[in-house]
């Protein structure tokens, strides 16, 4: 039974903001009570008759509650001071603590922003950290903040394992369920876990996210596993609210939608009462650790005060409908069973009340007096941490002679004794090596296993490695990214492949606001190693069009802390493969390796049969630098031509044409790392030059050609006669036309004749 405002509601309430009449509601609903005293209960006994939940679980309970409340209370008047930057608050979904008390702290938790009583309540599992002061600090983004660093409001914790999220709608879904499927990963390969074998992933979001084509791959993805029985113990905690910020979620559309799906099992428990919510937590909690299913939770939840600060309810929600959402109050209901058991009386529920206040504004004003991030290099630290010389080492570590040979097969087929190849055997080669040399390595994606990938480039890795460390997916490139982000979570490395660069795009949000945002978010504290192979550019003849012969990378050049490599020959791509995993290891960084699918096959250079694109293999000591790029003839100067991928075969036979044309010395620079560009070598490659030509197969608007152009006016070179030669801004046409639309040898060498008319 929930306690009910009186109703009507007095003139001064209607006057007050909601957070104002909620503060006012609890308070008026505990001096009125006139409910028999009860003897009050012992610590282990029920709380109420019939309830799983002992008093003193509900006193601590009761406390987290307290906690969340007046943290949303102490931002909304603190906002208005410049004290506090963050008002999305917890209130209304107080229930959330009883996930926290039922679960571990090892289990690594995913959360919805309005968790305050899940942190509150999970804070008890490690004695000497301070729940207020942390969130505290949080809210006044400060510097001191130990989940962020001043960064964000998030709701994390590094000895907690709650991973930092942002406000993000969903986004999470996949990388929690990943999360969970790398446990068993883990198992299956021996790599030791930083967590409990039977631990559960924990994923809270809000009903209206559920909706969100995000959650929804998560969702199918989870069935995807629960039918194939591979274990995936996550437990999806929906907190029903019934509102998407001023959006309606019809009347029973979860459990409509959720309580029949195939293999996501579904549970109900009520939020908004702790006694009789905390039985129908523990049986899903249970249940999930158990069974190691995906579990579906459906929490009943209410919003109070709005969405946000900023959110007045009042001027779009009408008045009985606000009301109605105020009597369900969960502290209502919390005051009220501390009043019916006997547990406490009205005065001590007050005082406990207000000394929360005290406490939790004293936090605040404690956090206000913290420094703050001041500085740009103070707030970049943790997003891209770059160790040379460690990076330098460890990709050029060598994998022990026996798993070499393993992978390998024997001393002879070891790949630096085969005569010169072509790209794509050069990357099978590189991947190969870095299976055997890395135990955690597993390499996933659309195709990859059996068939080794439409392109053959994993071909005979599965073979070597096993399916515990090489298997397909489902073709779902979001859950892809997911996977790959839960099993970095866990301590491997992973290399998921997209198949083309086109079908990233629809999934581009798990590198930008998820994978590439953890270090950043957490303080370095978190870190989701990877390296995603993505076969793209154009280029391809006979086949292809827009999905298959892709040139925009613009996505990928927009991403903090993400580095691209793009190699145009083999040996490079075996040295860069070291590289990237070694980035991965060391500084826990994210990266694309992005392969011409047109050069994967590409022997010649100059004429039909003269096999002057294959390269030996690199030793496997040898390594390469981010930034370091490849220049071909670097006395010449006449010209100097910056390309990348498919653009360095072609701009090498323009060179050819342009000296016996012109009579030029023609250098040819392969940048090679195209995110982030290294201004400072395009600028040392330029600065004898008499003139630059930019090749850049990518498209007119936002290519890696801006980036080269910008770097050399940045760099007081913006004088020298230039031209660019790139991708028109279009989608690629089918079959012969896709070549009417990118950069091609010609038009490569009337660039330069303008530029010879130009002096």
């Amino acid at each position: 039974m929930f306690a009910v405002v009186p109703d009507p509601i007095p003139a001064r309430m209607k006057a007050l903001n909601r957070a104002e009449i909620c503060d006012a509601n609890f308070i008026d609903f505990v001096q009125q009570w006139q409910g028999d005293p009860t003897p009050r209960p012992a610590p282990d006994a029920p709380i109420l008759p019939g309830s799983t939940l002992d008093a003193q679980g509900f006193d601590a309970l009761f406390e987290s509650q307290l906690i969340s409340r007046h943290l949303d209370l102490m931002a909304r008047v603190l906002r208005v001071q410049n004290k506090v930057f963050y008002t999305i608050g917890s209130s209304g979904h107080e229930g959330n603590a009883l996930v926290a008390r039922l679960a571990r702290h090892t289990d690594p938790a995913f959360l919805h922003y309005r968790s305050g009583a899940f942190m509150a309540e999970r804070f008890r599992q490690l004695p000497g950290m301070d729940p207020v002061l942390d969130a505290a600090l949080s809210f006044a983004a400060s510097c001191d903040d130990p989940a962020s660093g001043g960064r964000h409001k998030v709701w994390g914790s590094k000895p907690l394992w709650v991973l930092p999220q942002t406000s993000t709608i969903a986004s999470h879904l996949p990388k929690a369920l990943g999360t969970a499927m790398a446990i068993e990963s883990a198992r299956r390969i021996g790599h030791a876990l930083p967590i409990p074998e039977d631990s559960v992933v924990i994923c809270s979001f809000g009903d209206a996210s559920s909706n969100h084509a995000t959650a929804q791959t998560a969702f199918n993805t989870a069935a995807w596993a629960a039918y194939q029985r591979l274990p995936a113990p996550v437990l999806f905690v929906c907190e029903d609210n019934g509102i998407g910020i001023s959006v309606k979620t019809p009347d029973g559309w979860i459990a409509q939608n959720f309580s029949h799906r195939p293999g996501l099992d579904y549970f109900f428990a009520d939020g908004l009462d702790l006694a009789s919510g905390h039985a129908q937590v523990q049986r899903a909690l249970e249940h999930c650790r158990r069974t190691r299913r995906p579990t579906f939770l459906h929490l009943r939840t209410t919003r109070l005060m709005g969405h946000a600060g900023t959110d007045f309810e009042i001027e779009w929600r009408p008045l009985p409908e606000l009301c109605a959402a105020e009597a369900a109050d969960p502290l209502l209901r919390s005051a009220q069973i501390a009043l019916e058991s006997g547990w406490m009386d009205g005065a001590q529920v007050l005082q406990r009340y207000e000394a929360m206040r005290t406490r939790c504004f004293a936090a605040a004003e404690e956090a206000d007096r913290r420094p703050k991030l001041d500085g740009l290099a103070q707030i970049l630290a943790p997003l891209a941490p770059y160790s040379p010389a460690a990076v330098q080492v460890e990709a050029g570590r060598v994998a022990a002679a026996e798993a070499r040979l393993a992978a390998f097969g024997s001393e002879a087929q070891l790949p630096e004794r085969q005569p010169p190849r072509h790209l794509a055997i050069q990357i099978n080669q590189g991947l190969h090596e870095l299976m055997a040399k890395y135990p955690s390595t597993l390499l996933f994606g659309e195709d990859v296993a059996q068939k080794g990938g439409v392109y053959t480039v994993s071909k005979g890795l599965l073979k070597a490695f096993g399916p515990r460390r090489v298997f397909n997916t489902l073709l779902d490139e979001t859950m892809i990214l997911g996977m790959a982000q839960g099993l970095a979570n866990l301590g491997m490395l992973p290399i998921p492949e997209i198949q083309y660069l086109a079908y990233l795009h629809n999934a581009a949000d798990q590198l930008r606001g998820e994978a590439c945002s953890l270090q950043f978010f957490s303080n370095d504290q978190y870190r989701n190693p990877m390296l995603v192979r993505i076969a793209g550019l154009g280029y391809q003849k006979g086949f292809g069009g827009h999905f298959h012969n892709d040139n925009s990378i613009a996505a990928l050049r927009d991403i903090p802390g993400l580095v691209v490599g793009c190699p145009s020959r083999g040996d490079d791509a075996a040295m860069m493969l070291r590289t990237l995993a070694a980035l991965a290891q060391v500084d826990g960084r994210v990266s694309v390796f992005l392969e011409p699918i047109a050069l994967y096959m590409t022997k010649d250079l100059y004429a039909p049969g003269d096999g002057q694109w294959l390269f030996a293999y690199p030793p496997p000591e040898q390594t390469m630098l981010p930034g370091e790029g490849r220049v071909y003839d670097p006395e010449a100067s006449d010209l100097v031509i910056f390309t990348y991928g498919n653009g360095v075969p072609m701009s090498l036979r323009a060179a050819r044409t342009l000296q016996a044309e012109l009579g030029w010395q023609v250098r040819v620079v392969d940048l090679r790392w195209l995110v982030p560009l290294n201004a400072g070598f395009i600028a040392q490659q330029a600065a004898d030059a008499q003139r630059v030509l930019v090749v850049d197969e990518g498209r007119h608007s936002a290519g890696v050609g801006e980036g080269v152009i910008t770097a050399l006016v940045e760099a007081g070179l913006g004088h020298l006669p230039l031209q660019r030669v790139c991708g028109a801004d279009t989608y690629t046409p089918l079959a012969g036309a896709a070549m009417c639309v990118l950069p091609s040898d010609n038009a490569l060498v009337s660039a330069a004749r303008v530029l010879a008319q130009d002096l």
